[in-house]
């Protein structure tokens, strides 16, 4: 009886109810989505890292990665390989051989890490191989009698082997992407001309198009001009197993974009054949063992089996490789806890201040159920359960066009175009896909439920200290 009537006085002052909701439902709606894009953005990071850049366990001899020190070799690789892949819930593993090297165009030269690989190993895993960019070639797919390497868009940008050219056909291609006529013609001046590199070619974008222009349709514009020869070449300076400075001439068998600069920009990869040809690496010996787990929670767990298994060994989880990405992970979730809470908090103040008004309002209504003999517990239980079904309705509907808005994003996710170059400086991708776990709707149904509890002691206080006969002179 006593929740019938304090539903039935929710209604009596709708509009004040309903903007009460709103607010309530607003705030729980921005807190989740914010949430969703956070965890979304974080998941893929995660994702990232471990699919195309570390994977779960790196195994090498111990110091090796202090300086890649060339000589840090491991023998036995297949014995090693066969341990490892018997303890439960290790899926893969690959072994690589890794230096550091100078790489080198005719335009330009920069340092870079270069990584031996075994293409079959590999693909089973990081997903490599799928991010390479159509039209570049292949992931060692074709047999030649050159040296072949696989790097990243933004090491291809650096050596200018990727340029940037303006063709009628790309004219035609920007209009069918609905670029307007007016940018078109002041593009036509450019036909036939090459640019040696992405600033150059944005410089003098800049010079004919207007802020607003490029905001807009920059980015087409790039990926129209955007220019590969197959083919190209590059050059590997690096120090041997004799600590003789050597190299060796690469062809580009494909580029990759991960959207991580700073990965693609120092991360070329060859077959172990070629490197160890190049370096006197014996054909059984090897840096670095990398291990794919089937469950990433069971990561700490595994770590220990295998460092148990190989003491000789430095053995390190993804956690302790990419620390800031641990730490990163980490905060994300008390982030996301503190952020809901502040909302929640933020929201009780006008809960508060909604039963207050109630109360004073209902003065002589409150006084008079007081006379007639309702006691002070069934007064402070009908307050409470209107502050409760204020923020429960608010939250509940919060909560339904949360779930519906990141249902529809989930599959598309939300493209932050303008801002790419930004969070792939980060290691980020500027396509973000939402998400969020069904257990956080119902710690936050919880929290709702909590909140309204809380907000409705002090307005609920302030009724039992009503005294009824004055209460009942009030009008």
């Amino acid at each position: 009886m006593i929740l019938l009537t304090a539903w039935k006085n929710v209604w009596r002052n709708r509009m004040r109810s309903l903007v009460v909701i709103a607010s309530v439902t607003i705030g729980i709606f921005a807190g989740i989505f914010a949430v969703g894009l956070m965890n979304g953005t974080m998941e893929q990071r995660v994702d990232a890292a471990l699919n195309q850049e570390i994977s779960h366990v790196h195994i090498n001899k111990q110091n090796f990665k202090d300086n890649y020190d060339i000589q840090l070799t491991f023998r036995n690789s297949r014995d090693i390989n066969e341990r490892i892949s018997s303890i439960p819930g290790v899926e893969a593993i690959a072994n690589r051989v890794v230096i550091n090297a100078i790489a080198n165009t005719a335009a330009k030269s920069t340092g870079v890490q270069v990584a031996g690989v075994n293409p079959e190993q590999e693909k089973k895993v990081f997903n490599l191989h799928e991010k390479m960019i159509p039209g570049t070639g292949s992931y060692f797919d074709k047999k030649t009698r050159y040296n072949q390497a696989f790097i990243g868009e933004d090491l291809a940008k650096e050596l200018n082997i990727i340029r940037y050219r303006i063709e009628s056909a790309t004219i035609d291609s920007l209009s069918e992407r609905g670029v307007p006529p007016a940018i078109l013609e002041k593009l036509k001046p450019f036909i036939g001309r090459r640019f040696p590199g992405q600033k150059a070619f944005s410089r003098e974008m800049k010079k004919i198009l207007s802020g607003r222009e490029i905001t807009e349709f920059g980015q087409i514009i790039l990926e129209e001009a955007w220019s590969f020869r197959e083919r190209s070449k590059l050059t590997l300076t690096f120090i041997n197993k004799n600590n003789i400075q050597t190299g060796g001439m690469f062809r580009i068998c494909g580029i990759y974009d991960v959207k991580n600069s700073i990965f693609e920009k120092s991360q070329i990869f060859v077959l172990n054949s070629d490197l160890k040809r190049l370096t006197g690496i014996e054909n059984d010996e090897f840096h670095l063992a990398v291990v794919k787990l089937s469950n990433r929670n069971r990561t700490n767990e595994i770590t220990e089996l295998i460092a148990s298994a190989f003491p000789d060994f430095e053995v390190k989880n993804w956690k302790e490789i990419a620390i800031d990405l641990a730490m990163m992970t980490g905060m994300i979730e008390k982030f996301n806890a503190v952020f809901i809470i502040i909302i929640l908090a933020a929201l009780s103040f006008g809960i508060v201040n909604t039963m207050l008004m109630v109360v004073l309002e209902r003065t002589k209504e409150l006084g008079m159920l007081t006379a007639i003999g309702m006691n002070r517990k069934k007064v402070f239980t009908m307050i409470m359960a209107e502050s409760v079904f204020l923020s429960l309705v608010g939250g509940v509907a919060g909560m339904i066009i949360s779930k519906l808005i990141l249902a529809l994003t989930r599959n598309k996710g939300i493209n932050i175009a303008s801002a790419a170059e930004g969070f792939e400086a980060m290691g980020f991708s500027s396509h973000i896909y939402p998400t969020i776990s069904n257990t956080f709707f119902v710690t936050v149904t919880l929290l709702i439920i909590i909140t309204g509890i809380l907000s409705s002691i002090y307005p609920a206080i302030k009724a039992l200290k009503l005294d009824p006969a004055e209460a009942l002179r009030t009008e």
